[in-house]
């Protein structure tokens, strides 16, 4: 399992007192975040797939019988149900919700879930009729705001694998070098330093403010270009992520000035991330700095957004349940985890951040600076 049976039954006698708060009978489970959180296992959207937390009684998940085995080995649900290829999920998980004896009951589900079609919902709607389905509006993401003490160690693993990842391409960065081959030696380091496989995040030619999703690209970069990192490992399956930019070549002084301007904002944006301050008001120190110190003409993004978990089979590139933005009318709390990032002028910057009574604590540990190829060993 991937956690102690402690954090799983905390997680779920949350749960229950949910949905004894908002009188359901139990929780349908089935975006990949909500199964992992909730049931421990995560799979692909290939066939749909979903599990029933009752208030009372043991839970289930039905699946695709080719997924039982894998599930059996990481969850702590013993129930497991699992249906043919050429059956229909739907009526496979109707048929253990009749079973059961749920299917005259107040189910909460989660209309916002990224698992959910509409066809498939008129199927359990249509398999289901005497079944009250009841908008939960996002609660399995918004129960996993507060990260516990093994959530936040698997974290700083991650957090640590971008750091040591980090520092090797950096100091492999020289005129020639393509993103192609920067994006290969993230992949192959994350694993190296015990990160998970996955997706090596945003490598490419920094350029304006708005490259933050640009292409992987073949062609080599020249001297004087800013090489764009943007990396995002996993340690079972928790995510860090972190901005630095590489001049390949020397550092522009106005380039120089406009990164310590940034860092300087951003460092007091962090330092403010405390429980109780409003995410609006974190928000302005970066949205307003920036805009009044002239390093953007414009800021249409956000400029931090939830981390924790983030699945294999990710539909969501980034989690914003909890965004920072002008009209964020949310609070902060102790153990919440954010990636802070802003960019300007082809540079950026960003760090995977913990909010603490101290004030935000910087998960990731690489020296805060503007890096360039002739300054590196």
């Amino acid at each position: 399992m991937q956690f102690q049976p402690s954090e799983i039954l905390s997680r779920i006698e949350r749960l229950r007192s949910e949905l004894r708060m908002r009188k359901l009978d139990a929780l349908l489970i089935d975006d990949g975040e909500a199964t992992s959180y909730f049931a421990g296992f995560e799979t692909s959207l290939t066939f749909y797939r979903a599990g029933l937390i009752p208030l009372e009684g043991e839970a289930f998940f039905v699946l695709r019988s080719l997924d039982v085995a894998p599930m059996r080995e990481r969850s702590w649900i013993k129930d497991l149900v699992g249906f043919r290829d050429w059956e229909h999920p739907v009526s496979a998980f109707a048929n253990k919700v009749r079973e059961r004896g749920f299917d005259h009951s107040r189910i909460g589900i989660d209309l916002s879930s990224h698992a959910l079609s509409v066809q498939t919902f008129e199927a359990l709607k249509r398999e289901l009729p005497n079944v009250e389905f009841i908008d939960v509006d996002g609660l399995p993401w918004k129960m996993r705001m507060i990260k516990s003490s093994a959530e936040l160690e698997k974290l700083r693993k991650a957090s640590a694998v971008n750091d040591a990842t980090m520092e090797e391409i950096i100091n492999a960065a020289r005129p020639g070098i393509t993103e192609r081959e920067a994006a290969r030696m993230a992949v192959e380091a994350y694993v190296r330093h015990g990160g998970d496989p996955g997706h090596h995040g945003v490598i490419t030619a920094g350029r304006g403010w708005d490259f933050l999703h640009g292409h992987l690209h073949d062609v080599p970069l020249r001297e004087g270009d800013v090489l764009h990192l943007e990396l995002i490992p996993r340690y079972d399956g928790y995510a860090s992520r972190m901005m630095r930019c590489v001049v390949l070549g020397e550092v522009p002084e106005a380039l120089r000035r406009l990164s310590d301007k940034m860092i300087a904002l951003q460092d007091k944006q962090i330092t403010a991330m405390r429980p109780g301050a409003k995410a609006k008001d974190i928000d302005r120190i970066m949205r307003q700095g920036a805009l009044e110190a002239g390093i953007r003409e414009q800021y249409t993004n956000v400029t931090g957004y939830t981390l924790g978990f983030y699945p294999d089979y990710m539909i969501r590139a980034s989690d914003f349940t909890w965004a920072f933005l002008p009209n964020s009318a949310w609070t902060l709390d102790e153990g919440m985890v954010f990636h802070m990032y802003t960019s300007a002028g082809g540079i950026a910057i960003s760090e995977t951040v913990l909010v603490s009574p101290s004030g935000g604590e910087r998960l990731t540990k690489m020296d805060r600076k503007l890096y360039s190829s002739a300054e590196t060993k």
